[in-house]
């Protein structure tokens, strides 16, 4: 793929595999630009990119990404690339022609496995709709029409982690057993808990780099962020982010221990305004932006010594509260892995149903 028409028809595809589809929410056209530029997005600091298009009688049909992620394969000491971005229709042919040049361009880099997708990484939107396609994504996750797993599988993918998405609403009540948990928490471990510090931003976004580096460390498909990632990520969520739905755990001596966000589902309004800023889409994003009701709780981790402690009960119920005083009618928690039992276990006693499952798929190179 070359010059700026190629990238232009690349960023614009999922327009036509989409079309007509309720439950698709187009990107903003600036940002999906912004991601392929080295300028603006740090994570190509650190990886090889190239973008495939795949063209019927010149017009575009299909596209797809390769991925040579170096912070991935440096702490995982593997040979892993990736691949994300993929769309095209319901065509063995096409999808076959796109992951051959993709695993071309990969095995040319000594990597031995493809996996995917990633839109780049475990850091950002990733994984394929298996089930519960009947719902639109919410915020930072991904969409895609039923046949993709089919035509996956079809070119010799194979499963390697499930990702569980929940839905719970905010007039859920909190089991008796669990506000017991909480109400301990608070008496005997000396830990508090308290919403972001608005003011405060950027010295909050730092307590949160030092949790993740030690929260999520040891979990399938950790990539450790630089401080520029940090930095890009926290200005663009700091757009939308709600104060009351950030919460940081803390010892008595101040130390943060954990954290955890929700974020407004802003996806609501991106769906009006069809990947533009212009005047008229400035007016919807004004107006649609005070009608969210729902939210996302993307992330929450503690330290590895201070779990089992009953913080994560309490980080639940405070959300939970939170989206009540804001007026939410629910929310998805979503990512977690399937094998990890104590969280899933969790939210399901907090009342939340698994309603939505994403696959990661794996094939030797």
């Amino acid at each position: 793929m070359e010059g700026k028409k190629d990238l232009e028809e690349f960023i614009r595809l999922p327009w036509r595999i989409y079309r007509g589809d309720p439950n698709w929410v187009p990107p903003l056209l600036r940002q999906e630009k912004a991601r392929f530029n080295p300028g603006k997005n740090p994570f190509l600091q650190h990886a090889d990119v190239a973008l495939f298009l795949a063209r019927r009688d010149r017009e575009p049909v299909g596209r797809i990404a390769a991925i040579v992620n170096h912070a991935h394969n440096d702490f995982w000491k593997d040979k892993v690339g990736f691949f994300g971005f993929f769309e095209g229709p319901d065509d063995e042919d096409v999808a076959g022609r796109l992951f051959e040049e993709a695993g071309r361009w990969l095995r040319e880099r000594g990597m031995e496995v493809m996996r995917g997708p990633m839109e780049f990484s475990t850091n950002e939107t990733c994984g394929m709709l298996v089930e519960g396609f009947g719902w639109p994504p919410m915020v930072m996750m991904s969409y895609n029409p039923p046949y993709y797993p089919r035509l996956l599988e079809s070119l010799g993918f194979q499963k390697v982690k499930d990702l569980y998405a929940f839905y719970i609403r905010a007039d859920t009540p909190v089991p008796e057993r669990v506000a017991r948990i909480a109400q301990l928490v608070r008496r005997r471990t000396g830990i508090r808990v308290r919403s972001l510090r608005a003011k405060e931003y950027w010295d909050e976004v730092e307590k949160v780099k030092v949790i993740y580096n030690s929260a999520w460390s040891r979990n399938w498909g950790f990539v450790p962020m630089t401080d520029a990632e940090f930095e890009h990520m926290a200005k663009e969520l700091k757009q939308i982010v709600e104060p009351e739905l950030v919460l940081f755990a803390e010892t008595e001596e101040g130390e943060p221990v954990g954290y955890s966000m929700a974020v407004p589902d802003v996806n609501q309004v991106l769906r009006r305004i069809n990947g533009r800023l212009d005047p008229i889409s400035l007016v919807k994003v004004l107006w649609y932006s005070r009608r969210i009701n729902e939210a996302r709780l993307m992330t929450l981790g503690v330290k590895e010594e201070f779990r089992r402690r009953g913080i994560e009960t309490v980080f639940y119920i405070k959300t939970l509260e939170a989206a009540r005083r804001l007026g939410y009618v629910g929310g998805e928690l979503s990512w977690t892995l399937e094998d990890n039992h104590l969280i899933n276990r969790a939210i399901e006693t907090m009342g939340g149903k698994r309603y939505k499952t994403y696959r990661i798929f794996d094939r030797k190179l």
